[in-house]
């Protein structure tokens, strides 16, 4: 059977389109191990087939000076409206004491929808994918480590060769 078809009640059919989705964690306050762990069992309930990549320490990127990064990304099937899960990332983000007092502060728990197979949504509270996913090695490295043929819907190039084109940038993180 297509795993986006579901048979209900007999006869009646309802077709559910299943999204490639990934999700980037990061955590930079507090215990993060706990809070990815906490994000990664909470995610379970939104994504199936979930896979989740090994974490890495980073530096943090464009913001203030504060305290390195665990990050990590999820990648799992999602049959819901992509403001829907945004919607479900926050309340995960807030159930982890996540506060936004200014653009890039430090935070307890940080998730971002990255890419939800071929949706492209652009809007003033969302956008999918994420503006500048391909841009960032933290989320790049993980997201090959689980799905390294995941198409970007934009430029139509996979996880593999988006991090191939950033072969030239010095910033490095490690895998913990």
């Amino acid at each position: 059977m297509d795993p986006g078809l579901y048979r209900l009640q007999g006869e009646a059919e309802v077709v559910v389109s299943l999204h490639l989705t990934a999700v980037a964690l990061g955590s930079n306050q507090g215990d993060r191990y706990a809070h990815l762990a906490y994000a990664v069992s909470r995610l379970r309930t939104l994504l199936s087939n979930l896979r989740v990549s090994p974490l890495m320490e980073t530096e943090p990127e464009d913001v203030e000076p504060q305290p390195r990064f665990l990050n990590g990304v999820a990648v799992g099937e999602c049959a819901a409206e992509p403001a829907t899960l945004m919607a479900g990332l926050l309340a995960i983000e807030q159930a982890r004491g996540r506060t936004r007092p200014h653009r890039g502060a430090p935070r307890t728990l940080d998730l971002d929808l990255i890419v939800m197979g071929d949706v492209v949504v652009v809007d003033d509270g969302l956008q999918v994918p994420h503006p500048r996913f391909r841009r960032r090695r933290f989320v790049l490295e993980p997201l090959v480590a689980v799905a390294p043929d995941l198409v970007d819907p934009i430029s139509g190039r996979t996880m593999r060769e988006l991090l191939a084109a950033l072969s030239g940038d010095a910033r490095h993180s490690d895998f913990v």
